[in-house]
């Protein structure tokens, strides 16, 4: 049975909840300032972090290849290039742990032009990010290019990210989401030399423009994020069916789903892309040394090893599931005590949850990075109605039903 705790006769004690009050009084005072400048300083911390302690990933080899094969045709040429602009840029014994595993698949392609030029159909399709590398190419070094993306992009999301709490009166709640974002491994995402921040950066973007219903700004910025990371196009796909099904007027997003369907069957041809089967074989099955005219036969018991062994590491190694999970939580949980989202904000995260199902059994890989995209915004469509939620609670009433808009003129 809980009782109500006796008032302190200790003098330390009535010392120490004076100033927990002062303390507890002052930042409710002062929330939303001080939870941008919180938020402000982790993403600055993170972007630092990004330049000063990149992760030197093999998949830099492959992205830098395809940003400079315009100017190296020739698979040897091309394969010095990028291993040596590699080496010029991490240290001695990261280039050592890229290039050499003891004769398995790092070894090999150190060694093999033909092989590792094989591989670049997988990469090419990331267009925008080949592009953006090949520009900055020209005025810093390969590696450095690599690093300036990761820091705009980390930037680039955090300021979005405030710019959408500010729109919604959920400054406070910024701290949390900095929470969220270190569960998620905005961290790691920051740190990878890869085009999945940047894809992120651009979707989030273009995800607030439709809450806010910009609806140019909702086209431009999701076909840029579907340029960085063509895997895109399944959220895309769900969300354009259910605003069709729901009859919801966005037709920025609806033709930032066209524009990005067509492109992805240009794109697909024009960068020799495997396809699907051979590319989940060599992402989630088997790592196979060339992809020239590597077409294994279709077997739904690979399929099923690949996706048990995904479910199994997504859940004892990642962070993606449970932070889905969470999302789920507070939107029922917020349901559930009367405070709902719009139709349209409701819409967008039924295909945010969807979305991330749907890549998950489309291609199993159980990476945080693949379906990072997806997991902020369903936290932050649900910042309006929990400070809704927390109005209604110090108002010393019960929370009533009611409906919080996902967006405002």
């Amino acid at each position: 049975m809980l009782t109500r705790p006796s008032a302190p006769t200790n003098p330390l004690e009535r010392l120490t909840g004076a100033g927990l009050a002062w303390g507890e009084g002052t930042y409710a005072k002062w929330a939303a300032p001080i939870g941008a400048v919180a938020f402000s300083l982790y993403i600055l911390l993170t972007a630092a972090t990004a330049w000063f302690m990149p992760d030197a990933n093999w998949d830099m080899l492959p992205y830098l290849a395809i940003a400079e094969e315009g100017t190296y045709p020739d698979p040897q040429t091309l394969h010095d290039y990028a291993y040596n602009a590699v080496k010029d840029g991490v240290s001695a014994g990261d280039y050592k742990t890229l290039t050499d595993d003891g004769g398995g698949f790092r070894s090999h392609m150190a060694q093999n032009a033909a092989d590792f030029h094989s591989l670049l159909g997988m990469y090419w399709i990331k267009f925008l990010y080949a592009e953006i590398l090949s520009s900055l190419s020209h005025v810093v070094s390969p590696v450095e290019a690599m690093r300036l993306v990761q820091g705009f992009s980390v930037l680039l999301f955090g300021a979005i990210t405030l710019a959408w709490l500010r729109a919604e009166g959920a400054l406070a709640l910024a701290p949390v989401v900095g929470a969220i974002l270190i569960m998620a491994d905005f961290g790691d995402a920051a740190r990878a030399s890869t085009p999945d921040l940047l894809c992120s950066a651009l979707f989030l973007g273009g995800l607030f423009a439709y809450v806010r219903r910009r609806e140019a700004a909702t086209a431009a910025l999701l076909f840029l994020a579907f340029m960085a990371r063509p895997d895109n196009i399944v959220f895309l796909a769900i969300f354009a069916v259910l605003l069709v099904a729901f009859r919801e007027r966005a037709w920025g997003a609806l033709a930032g789903f066209v524009a990005s369907f067509v492109a992805y069957f240009a794109i697909s041809h024009w960068a020799q892309h495997p396809g699907w089967w051979p590319h989940l074989w060599f992402s989630s099955i088997e790592q196979h040394h060339n992809m020239d005219g590597f077409e294994p036969p279709f077997s739904i018991a690979a399929y099923l090893k690949a996706f048990a062994a995904s479910v199994v590491r997504a859940i004892s190694v990642n962070s993606w599931v449970g932070v889905s999970v969470l999302a789920l939580a507070g939107w029922y949980g917020l349901e559930r005590a009367g405070f709902r989202l719009d139709r349209r904000a409701s819409i967008l995260l039924a295909a945010l949850v969807l979305g991330v199902l749907a890549k998950f059994a489309v291609f199993p890989i159980h990476d945080t990075r693949i379906y990072f995209p997806n997991l902020l915004p369903p936290f932050l469509l649900l910042a309006a109605p929990l400070m809704a939620l927390w109005a209604a609670s110090q108002g010393g009433r019960r929370a009533v039903p009611q409906v919080i808009p996902g967006d405002k003129p």
